[in-house]
């Protein structure tokens, strides 16, 4: 049994925490920043340090690659990001990358053989914290593969317009054209080059050290549904209008949502989680009632039929009035549960029990 470096891990961790630090802990790194810049220069420099060849597509992912013992087998990737959102966690994303890397250096270091070529990869602005959407440039690259009511939302041209959050001026394309990291579509990860990909990632919860398991082997992502819900009311003077006459959209809102929260807890699953994270209020001035309140909701859950009970509950808020106020639900996007490959489970799982670590099978 090979092991990796301890050592190498911590310099790698402790050198990448550096770019984009936040000064709690955590990083901000938006994707082509000059941090994320300073990150993805450290990653080419540590790679061609082993002798592994540097490729970068269109959109700027890049590509590190040990050769195999056969040159034409496809290649072996794990990937993730070294972009983050504003103030994130400093090992999401770029754990997946320093993992690769680790991997790779590793087999240089020990001259592990190995038939396929091996890839440690960084995905391009796969948070969308500065240039919207997230999994951007992943988006982009599987476009051909995608349902279409996803494929529309990731279209080439419209990714390169993309507005920065902070400006709502300078775009993804202006600024993939100056990154110096825009490169040729040829490399892009694609079926006919690469065979089987891999993932580490920081788990952002608390259950495998509530359970004292050092990892989890995961088998899927969660199916979900996002909608927007929506109260419209009247705006009026803070002051002057009585409380009886009030139609208070954030105060209906209120309401609604305490009854999404005892209504679908209600239904029992313990494995269910549901979440407010996004509101927007109008006309957001102290002394006026507000008119419209709108809030996110955002459920996931293995089992469909699951989801279907909590969007029924959803979808019931329309039919209520609210504090005077009228609700009204619309679908953001949705996503059935995603089945990894078993077989590439069943590698993690047998490398996990074959060393010994502490470990569980979850979603």
């Amino acid at each position: 049994m090979y092991e990796c470096s301890l050592d190498r891990m911590k310099d790698k961790i402790s050198t990448f925490s550096k770019f984009g630090d936040a000064g709690h802990g955590g990083i901000t790194r938006y994707s082509l920043s000059p941090e994320a810049i300073m990150a993805r220069n450290e990653f080419i420099k540590r790679m061609k340090a082993i002798g592994a060849e540097i490729e970068i597509d269109d959109v700027a992912n890049i590509y590190a690659t040990l050769a195999g013992s056969d040159p034409d087998a496809k290649r072996i990737v794990m990937a993730s990001h070294c972009d983050s959102v504003k103030n994130g966690g400093n090992y999401d994303g770029i754990l997946g990358v320093m993992s690769a890397m680790e991997v790779l250096e590793t087999v240089h270091e020990k001259n592990i053989p190995h038939k396929h070529p091996l890839t440690a990869m960084i995905w391009t602005n796969e948070e969308g914290s500065l240039y919207p959407p997230a999994m951007m440039c992943s988006g982009i690259v599987c476009y051909d593969y995608l349902p279409e009511d996803i494929r529309c939302k990731f279209k080439y041209e419209d990714m390169m317009n993309s507005k920065s959050i902070l400006d709502n001026t300078s775009t993804f394309g202006e600024a993939l054209d100056k990154s110096g990291f825009k490169g040729d579509k040829k490399y892009r990860l694609s079926p006919d080059r690469y065979m089987y990909m891999f993932e580490t990632h920081i788990e952002q919860g608390p259950i495998l050290e509530d359970a004292g398991n050092d990892i989890g082997v995961v088998d899927c992502v969660l199916g979900m549904f996002d909608y927007r819900l929506k109260f419209y009311g009247q705006t009026t003077h803070a002051g002057t209008f009585p409380m009886p006459k009030r139609r208070d959209a954030f105060f209906a809102a209120s309401q609604a949502l305490c009854y999404l929260h005892e209504e679908i807890d209600k239904l029992g699953y313990s494995d269910l989680v549901y979440t407010t994270g996004e509101v927007v209020c109008h006309p957001c001035v102290h002394t006026c009632v507000p008119d419209f309140f709108d809030f996110s909701f955002d459920s996931r859950h293995e089992d469909p039929k699951v989801l279907e009970k909590v969007l029924a509950i959803v979808k019931s808020c329309e039919e209520k009035t609210w504090a005077g106020c009228t609700c009204k639900v619309e679908k953001a996007w949705n996503r059935d549960t995603v089945y990894w490959d078993k077989k590439l489970v069943s590698y993690v799982k047998a490398s996990a029990e074959e060393c010994g670590i502490k470990r569980q099978y979850s979603h």
